[in-house]
């Protein structure tokens, strides 16, 4: 099945001529003339963007997802290629209707229509894995419903076998193969895809994202209707908003356009470094601006079948990182690599700092028009070979979310600084997580364990002396238990001395 799919590609390839790409190069230039012979039947009067779209939208959800990504590169593509990528944001082909209706007798185990007061039959928007209807629920609820195409599973397993075999010979025949970690992030690929094609738990992460930005003013995430959610299909409230991708008419409207691409950088930042948890599919198609009443101005976003989540090292390491980087701090950013273990431990500080520094400087105190991002990324890579800098599999959709909102950003305000709009927020992150605020909330956290441990210590001590023991084995043991004692004591009357010191500085 593998071999039948892998050939599939190749003449879907052929079909479209996107050997056109391939032999764009200097030393192949050559061969051209040889191929377009060989295949004198196919008709390359279409533009090559046009071509590729079509080739991606033919090869399925996996391909059509790539190039999404890439649609948000306008910086590292032509204009012609990044306007037609663009129109796989909303616009693959949907399928029937009567297919609809097959699903959604299914999951209801019942008719759709005693569900649903309306239903339109005509998708308003068509994704690779699922498509959009708008539909009223009993009591003039206005939803949007999300339908799973049928047998998008099976298609996405024959894939999935490529990408795995891909990695493989990616880690057997190159020399950055191991490094790179391919089949783990393949893994990690795996994984959201699977939690992409189960819809409860695409609807289990809009509630909490919806959670995590109730009363904020920057963006609002739709409610959603658990009743009638299934594995196949999700039901949610239906949002009012233009697409972010269509600036004229945002300006339009009224919309600050300056200003919602600074509230797009500190949602991506408090998504990441306050709730660990984020939205990890921003491309323009999944995100709206409302234009009326208090929407106006705010992100409406929408798709959480991808989200990603970072633990707290991961996430105190990244802020490390990026101030570090924000504040020009190049040492303390070659420190943090050395320390998370990201390089090897024998690397020389200031040969990585030097590295760093020379990749970095020249794009700063300049706006995001002016940076060259597919310029930077290259000597990135290029510096990241060079110290053997491990991929972390974990932070792959990180790294994917945030290209994807550095090129929202370059739509919404060109001359948007990005480090100037990061900086600040960072700074006060790690002040919270650092400072007495920090201090203070994680002795709140662990009060609970020291009210259930302290009680119980003079008859844990009484139950562990009574136990027969050998001379040295409960020497050992007796001071290991004095010093956890001791330890306690300290940390007790630290917590008293700071309720105390809180209480005369609320009263002061």
């Amino acid at each position: 099945m593998k071999v039948l799919r892998l050939l599939t590609i190749v003449s879907v390839g052929i079909r479209y001529g996107l050997d056109d790409f391939l032999l764009g190069h200097a030393s192949t230039r050559w061969l051209r003339p040889l191929v377009r012979g060989l295949f004198f039947w196919r008709n390359l009067s279409r533009p090559r963007g046009e071509r590729l779209r079509l080739a991606l939208e033919s090869l399925g959800p996996l391909f059509v997802k790539f190039g999404q990504m890439l649609s948000t590169r306008r910086d590292l593509l032509p204009d012609d290629i990044a306007d037609e990528l663009a129109l796989l944001q909303d616009r693959v082909p949907p399928y029937p209707f009567a297919q609809v209706e097959h699903e959604l007798n299914a999951a209801y185990g019942r008719p759709w229509r005693q569900i649903f007061a309306e239903f339109d039959p005509t998708p308003v928007a068509s994704a690779s894995v699922a498509q959009v209807h708008f539909a009223v629920l009993a009591g003039e609820r206005l939803v949007a419903v999300k339908v799973l195409r049928p047998g998008i599973a099976r298609i996405i397993a024959h894939d999935l076998g490529l990408l795995d075999a891909g990695a493989l010979l990616i880690e057997k025949l190159f020399a950055d193969g191991k490094r790179l970690r391919p089949r783990e992030v393949v893994d990690e690929f795996r994984k959201t895809l699977a939690d992409e094609l189960d819809l409860m738990r695409e609807a289990s992460n809009a509630a909490l994202l919806k959670r995590n930005f109730e009363h904020s003013p920057l963006m609002r995430v739709p409610e959603v209707y658990f009743d009638f959610c299934r594995e196949s299909v999700m039901v949610m409230e239906r949002i009012h908003g233009l697409p972010i991708s269509q600036v004229p008419a945002l300006r339009a409207a009224g919309v600050d356009i300056p200003r919602l691409a600074r509230h797009g950088v500190e949602i991506f930042f408090t998504q990441v470094f306050r709730d660990g948890f984020f939205h990890a599919d921003m491309h323009p198609g999944n995100i709206f601006v409302g234009t009326e009443g208090s929407d106006k101005g705010r992100y409406l976003a929408v798709d959480f079948g991808i989200c990603g989540t970072l633990s707290e090292v991961d996430k105190n390491y990244l802020a490390i990182n990026f101030l570090a980087a924000f504040r020009r701090d190049y040492r303390r950013f070659a420190e943090a690599h050395i320390e998370s273990g990201w390089v090897p431990a024998n690397t020389r500080v200031e040969e990585l700092e030097a590295a760093v520094r020379a990749c970095c400087e020249p794009y700063f105190d300049k706006p995001i028009k002016d940076i060259s991002f597919g310029h930077l990324l290259m000597r990135l890579f290029a510096m990241s070979r060079r110290f053997n800098v491990e991929i972390q599999p974990q932070l792959v959709l990180l790294q994917k979310t945030l290209l994807q909102i550095e090129g929202l950003g370059r739509q919404l305000d060109p001359d948007l600084d990005l480090w100037k709009t990061g900086k600040p927020y960072l700074e006060r992150w790690m002040s919270e997580q650092l400072g007495w605020r920090g201090f203070v909330r994680r002795m709140k956290e662990e009060a609970p364990e020291w009210t259930r441990l302290l009680p119980q210590l003079p008859r844990l001590t009484h139950a562990f002396l009574s136990r027969p023991a050998k001379d040295s084995e409960l020497q050992a043991q007796l001071e290991s238990l004095q010093m956890r004692q001791r330890r306690l004591e300290r940390i007790a009357l630290a917590a008293v001395l700071l309720a105390a010191a809180a209480l005369a500085g609320a009263w002061w």
